[in-house]
């Protein structure tokens, strides 16, 4: 089988494509991607001379681009989407084009195509806040929060609907929270340990106290090539963790890992609409696929801060630009920040 992946050189795309290269199950793959700012080539450079493998760059709202890349292959996984929540808070515009009309444009295509299968990468942000001990099921209403999460329930809604009008072979997978190696160090994890490896303060939102449903990226791959190889055409899949953890908890257990002091921990202003729990259950990928998480929580935080500390190459190659500016903007300058949320007309300072 060909496999037509997007956003392959993002996190949990490249993840996936070394994954499924090792496994060496005869499938060759044509990674498509923008190269946005979290797009990375050098996340695949152990496999960029693997005949079994292809890069080609390009924009999933372009339509003939992505036709003429796509040609030929049996299979889309579109992982590629705008998907840091405090970037759609603060610019809305590219989570919507980039996850919503994006997704369209790639279901256009691959209905043209008569691709066989069409796997839709979604989020367990989909769901929304949810209630103290409960967990969402494929079957929980959508109740999106903020315009990133608000995109992918837009795109998996649209997925649906080509499955029920058109009998597209599509199919949908919502992961709980990733973590692991090659995640850009904006997200909560990397973004934690990386700026404890340099004494510098962890930004923790509000009071701490949002629980989050930790996944390895490693657990989540193999999930998604299962449902890729076994899921039912039309259905939907949770692939949860079974961590759930508050993020002021996991942070001082960052710190008691890596031996730095608990002085590092600095509250600041919290996100705006943000979601205190998100929790999956994850029965229907059990029992129909047979899959289960197996990097426990610990393990995994243990080997994802040697990864970070063993790769300050990598690191230092993903933190200039586009990331310091983002950083000075909204960390430093947080309140500032904030302000352009309630005044739309004000600038963030520099």
């Amino acid at each position: 089988m060909k496999l037509f992946v997007t956003g392959g050189a993002g996190f949990i795309g490249s993840n996936f494509i070394r994954l499924v290269l090792a496994q060496n199950r005869g499938y060759s793959i044509v990674n498509y991607d923008k190269l946005t700012y979290a797009g990375n080539l050098a996340n695949l450079r152990s496999v960029e001379k693997n005949p079994a493998y292809k890069f080609a760059k390009g924009d999933i709202c372009d339509a003939s681009a992505a036709e003429a890349a796509m040609a030929g292959c049996d299979a889309v996984v579109h992982f590629a989407a705008e998907s840091h929540v405090d970037r759609s808070i603060y610019q809305p515009a590219p989570a919507i084009e980039t996850n919503f009309t994006g997704t369209f444009v790639l279901l256009q295509v691959a209905r043209k195509l008569q691709v066989q299968r069409f796997v839709h990468i979604s989020s367990d942000e989909v769901y929304g806040d949810i209630p103290a001990d409960s967990f969402s099921t494929e079957a929980s209403p959508l109740n999106p929060s903020s315009p990133y999460s608000a995109s992918k329930a837009g795109s998996d809604l649209l997925v649906r609907s080509f499955v029920r009008t058109y009998d597209f072979p599509g199919l949908i997978t919502r992961s709980s929270n990733n973590y692991g190696p090659y995640q850009f160090p904006e997200k909560f994890l990397p973004l934690m340990i990386t700026n404890a490896l340099e004494g510098k303060p962890l930004p923790i939102y509000g009071d701490g106290k949002q629980q989050r449903d930790w996944l390895h990226v490693e657990d989540n791959c193999r999930g998604i090539l299962s449902v890729l190889e076994r899921g039912r055409i039309g259905e939907v899949y949770n692939i949860g963790g079974v961590d759930v953890v508050e993020n002021l908890t996991l942070a001082r257990r960052l710190l008691e890992l890596l031996g730095k002091p608990e002085t590092l921990l600095s509250y600041v202003q919290d996100r705006p609409g943000h979601d205190r729990r998100y929790a999956l259950n994850s029965k229907k990928m059990a029992g129909e696929l047979g899959w289960a998480p197996v990097v426990q929580l610990e393990t995994g935080l243990r080997q994802t801060i040697e990864w970070y500390r063993s790769n300050t190459e990598w690191l230092a190659g993903v933190r200039g630009g586009d990331y310091r500016k983002y950083y000075e903007t909204y960390y430093e300058n947080r309140d500032s920040a904030l302000r352009t949320i309630t005044q739309p007309g004000r600038k963030a300072s520099p």
